[in-house]
């Protein structure tokens, strides 16, 4: 569904990502993980379409973006491809409307013929919001009940891919565990692929398939997500690791 091959992207004299290769399965799960500064997350803005790399190219369902293509339908189309979600949605929710009045909008946007009325409410089914969150201003909804709204939004135009970067970091440990488990659910029941971006291995664990560890731009392990936890070969994977309270080898 995903294939990321050969990026590279530097900042000046900064080389932000270098030679990063990976592949996403239909329906999969990959976690990416490493410290502030690993490359990680100039990695998502890529496969978004936020930063242009300077080499190397972003495949998504066999569509390359890296070819530049100009229009409204194209940017909707690609819209469509890829959505994210943010470990703040507070920040990317319009203060002023519902979780209702956004989902509106998302899909007037992208399905004007739908019944949005339906849509809205197997969205709303889906990610365990009742009416009353459904009807609230984001202010006052819990950083938990934000992220699932931000989290309709993203499933609302059927993404092949979800990227989900640093989506649970800024939540408490039992809403933590809640959105990790409506993620497993989600995947399951909608088939849309997640990558997952964040610097925290105890959260990989939980919902992923495969794993990449990068460092300083590039990747320095991969392989599937319990084998990379179990027998960890590089030095730095360990580190992280031994970062992980009751982690012991």
């Amino acid at each position: 569904m995903l294939e990321v091959l050969e990026l590279a992207k530097s900042y000046g004299p900064v080389q932000a990502v270098r030679d990063v290769t990976f592949t996403l399965a239909e329906g999969g799960s990959l976690g990416v993980v490493g410290e502030s500064g690993s490359g990680k997350t100039t990695t998502a803005r890529i496969i978004l379409g936020l930063e242009r790399p300077d080499a190397g190219r972003v495949v998504v369902g066999g569509h390359d973006r890296s070819v530049r293509r100009r229009g409204r339908a194209e940017r909707l189309r690609r819209a469509r491809e890829v959505q994210i979600v943010f470990q703040d949605p507070f920040l990317s929710l319009d203060p002023r409307l519902s979780a209702v009045a956004v989902l509106r909008e998302t899909l007037r946007l992208h399905f004007p013929g739908l019944d949005h009325a339906r849509r809205i409410a197997e969205l709303l089914d889906q990610v365990g919001l009742g009416e009353r969150e459904a009807g609230a201003p984001p202010y006052r909804l819990s950083g938990g009940q934000r992220q699932r709204v931000a989290l309709a939004r993203a499933l609302a135009v059927e993404p092949r891919v979800l990227v989900l970067d640093e989506a649970v970091a800024a939540l408490d440990v039992c809403v933590q565990a809640q959105i990790l488990n409506l993620l497993a659910d989600l995947r399951e029941r909608t088939g849309v692929a997640f990558l997952f971006i964040t610097h925290d291995l105890g959260v990989v664990s939980q919902v992923t398939d495969d794993l990449v560890v990068m460092r300083h731009g590039e990747i320095v392990e991969r392989g599937a997500t319990a084998e990379v936890l179990s027998e960890p070969q590089h030095a730095y994977t360990r580190l992280l690791l031994s970062s992980i309270p009751g982690y012991a080898r």
